[in-house]
């Protein structure tokens, strides 16, 4: 038997979000409502009223909505290496091959170019804190210094709080690239640190959403630093003057607008009136400003007054029918993201919780038994040290389909972290679990699996099996069935234990 290529999908996501997605329906109506309302006054009032409005629908709802989009756009290209990124610092590799003094070196390198090339990563990278050497997917780059300024990174973010960061560097393996780096803490078993490691993207794709953006929306889209110079920029700007500081009349309002982390402003330029909304984006360390000519917005509102209002009023229906579609869609996939675990595709920890509290809510309104089951896939380790990540990635798959067919309908099955998994079922003492994890280990504990290069490999389950006791929340249940599945490990592994 082969591995699947595909993770099974998970049952369907907790629909606790639903209250989040119900607010942003409103606040969409909501502005949808103001524009409307907008439209009859224009209706009713002198051309002044108009020009009032038409500023307004400038600096107060198309450049926060434009600078909006594109900061979610940013934040979604970001993702997915922030997820990466934390995969490395907490895979086991990782902290066991340092923690073996970093023999081997080419292990590493194999292992970043690995990561580069499965999730498509411009460059990948780990910093050892006990050598200093810098490893690369390449190879070994260099040794890192506290005196070298290009280093100031790594030292910066061994003294970080946070588990991570985002910065903007060149990048010295790729010609001095300016790169978008995701750096993670290394941390062993301990909490000691280890290092930094993660993936960088090239700048060029936030340069590339710029320019998009600004063919859609005709408006002027730049970055720029805490200083005011300029950092990525459209294909038509000016940008001999990199500082905003020295650029006539932006030049005006550049301290104030770099004194606030967001805002709207104006300035007057060649005898005519811009308006520019700013962002700080401290993924980036950038501010992001989008800017537009009122001047000529205002001149356009004056000519097409009365002929537009018919079309502008339908557009803006239409304007906020799919701004209403676009938030419900991206709420939607943010609830997929956060509720489903991407390599195997069933419930991820955040979600479970979400669940479990649902499932407690059940229970306490209308009292049946609820259990848990904690599974450990054996030796999982050893597979992926024998047969490397790739195929302990098949495994986990290949695994959470075998429980995913064999458990109820309705039980709700997740991936817990690294080879373990959690089977929540209501309605169900604590023998008629034992029998249901029983068999979803039966199932996985089959014939041998067949591999690419025609050896097999046997896989078993070892599992722990714990009834919850009135009010007693996750964390004391999944403890209890944790313990449980410790005693069948000890027992010779492949076996379904009880708690006591």
């Amino acid at each position: 038997m082969s591995f699947p290529d595909a993770p099974p999908r998970a049952s369907a996501p907790p629909s606790a979000p639903a209250v989040e997605g119900a607010a942003k329906t409103r606040i969409v109506a909501l502005i949808v409502a103001v524009v409307a309302l907008g439209f009859l006054g224009v209706i009713v009032a002198n051309y002044l009223v108009s020009r009032a409005w038409v500023r307004q629908t400038i600096v107060e709802s198309d450049l926060p909505l434009t600078s909006d989009t594109l900061y979610s756009e940013i934040q979604q290209d970001l993702l997915k290496p922030i997820f990466v990124s934390s995969l490395m610092a907490h895979d086991t590799f990782v902290r066991d091959w340092v923690l073996d003094g970093e023999r081997d070196p080419g292990r590493m390198t194999r292992y970043l170019a690995e990561i580069q090339q499965k999730y498509d990563a411009f460059t990948a990278f780990f910093v050892s804190e006990r050598t200093g050497v810098y490893y690369q997917s390449k190879g070994v780059l260099k040794s890192v210094h506290p005196d070298e300024p290009r280093d100031v990174w790594f030292y910066r973010v061994r003294g970080m709080e946070r588990p991570y960061e985002t910065n903007v560097d060149p990048d010295l393996a790729n010609h001095d690239t300016i790169t978008i780096f995701i750096n993670f803490r290394v941390l062993d078993y301990q909490g000691r640190f280890l290092g930094a490691t993660g993936v960088g993207l090239q700048a060029s794709m936030v340069k590339q959403l710029v320019e998009r953006y600004e063919r859609e929306y005709r408006r002027t889209i730049t970055f720029v630093d805490r200083n005011g110079m300029l950092q990525l920029y459209g294909r038509d700007y000016d940008a001999r003057q990199p500082d905003i500081r020295q650029r006539p009349g932006i030049a005006a309002i550049a301290d104030a607008l770099l004194a606030t982390e967001q805002g709207s402003f104006e300035y007057r330029r060649d005898g005519q009136t811009f308006f520019v909304n700013s962002r700080f984006i401290p993924d980036l360390d950038w501010y992001l400003l989008v800017e537009q000519n009122g001047t000529a917005a205002l001149a356009s509102a004056q000519r097409t007054l009365v002929t537009s209002l018919g079309v502008g009023a339908a557009a803006t229906l239409v304007v906020g029918w799919l701004c209403a579609l676009l938030v419900r869609r991206s709420h939607r996939r943010l609830e997929t993201l956060a509720a489903t675990d991407p390599l195997t595709g069933l419930l991820s920890r955040l979600a479970f919780a979400v669940v479990f509290a649902q499932a407690a809510e059940r229970a306490r309104r209308e009292p049946k038994p609820m259990a848990l089951a904690f599974f450990d896939i054996d030796h999982f380790k050893a597979i992926n040290d024998t047969h490397g990540h790739a195929v302990g990635d098949r495994v986990l798959a290949m695994v959470a389909e075998r429980l995913q067919a064999a458990v109820r309908g309705g039980d709700a099955l997740a991936r817990w972290g690294g080879e373990e998994f959690l089977l929540l079922l209501e309605d169900c003492d604590l023998d008629a679990a034992a029998a249901v994890a029983e068999k979803a280990r039966a199932a996985v504990a089959g014939a041998p699996r067949a591999l690419a290069d025609g050896g097999a490999l046997a896989l078993t389950l070892s599992a722990g099996v714990a009834e919850r006791r009135p009010g007693e929340d996750a964390a004391a249940l999944i403890a209890r069935a944790d313990a449980a599945l410790y005693r069948a490990k000890r027992a010779g592994r492949n076996r379904t234990a009880r708690d006591a």
